[in-house]
């Protein structure tokens, strides 16, 4: 399991990405980020609903209800064209972020990669 900080840096981030796949509802996004990470990655209902309430806030994505052929309507969240922007923007900060990490991590103390 990741440390939670870690996690609260990049859910929304990972949000997202999973609705700029697909539009989805909240038990789907916690079972296909479950999957995605080989169960290394576990959002509770505390974590995930927030996230997504302050992506909707900020218009990142919108929610509309469906009707399901059994059982209640489900509420499902798209991301919206200024998501889309903001999920290129972070994409590419996660990378630069990642580069980064992975030089700093690679160096020994005195400051030479290790063999």
């Amino acid at each position: 399991m990741f440390n939670r900080e870690l996690v609260k840096g990049s859910t929304s981030l990972l949000l997202l990405q999973m609705l700029g796949d697909r539009d989805m509802y909240g038990y789907e996004l916690v079972k296909e980020l479950e999957a995605r990470s080989g169960n290394g990655f576990t959002v509770k209902e505390g974590t995930l609903y927030p996230a997504l309430h302050k992506l909707e806030k900020q218009e990142y994505i919108e929610c509309y209800w469906q009707e399901q052929e059994k059982g209640p309507a489900r509420k499902y969240y798209r991301i919206t064209d200024e998501g889309r922007e903001l999920l290129k923007e972070k994409t590419r900060e996660w990378q630069d972020f990642v580069q980064m990490m992975n030089k700093m991590i690679g160096r020994t103390d005195h400051g030479t990669a290790e063999e």
